[in-house]
């Protein structure tokens, strides 16, 4: 994996972003910012504001909704094994 950063040019509602990017993480940004402009016209669909602004707030929100609920989920799974592998170690010991 590459150190150097190369520069990427985005588009993301309408306006342009340029950016500084690992290599290995071009594409991934690209699609984050592809399911951006996807969720802003999705809302403009929707929606009858103007501002470009609200669609890209509410986008966001969305997004960091969904982020802190998947980590949530991986945090409560990982109890879950967690508790699973103690109730497997207690096992073996109350059988040796």
């Amino acid at each position: 994996m590459s150190s150097e950063l190369i520069n990427i040019n985005l588009i993301i509602a309408d306006r342009p972003y340029p950016l500084k990017v690992k290599p290995e993480e071009e594409e991934m940004v690209r699609n984050a910012a592809k399911q951006i402009n996807q969720k802003v016209k999705e809302l403009q669909d929707l929606y009858a504001a103007k501002d470009k602004q609200d669609f890209l707030a509410m986008s966001a929100l969305m997004y960091a909704v969904e982020a802190a609920t998947l980590k949530k989920q991986n945090q409560s799974s990982g109890q879950t094994i967690e508790q699973k592998i103690n109730d497997i170690a207690q096992l073996l010991q109350d059988f040796s």
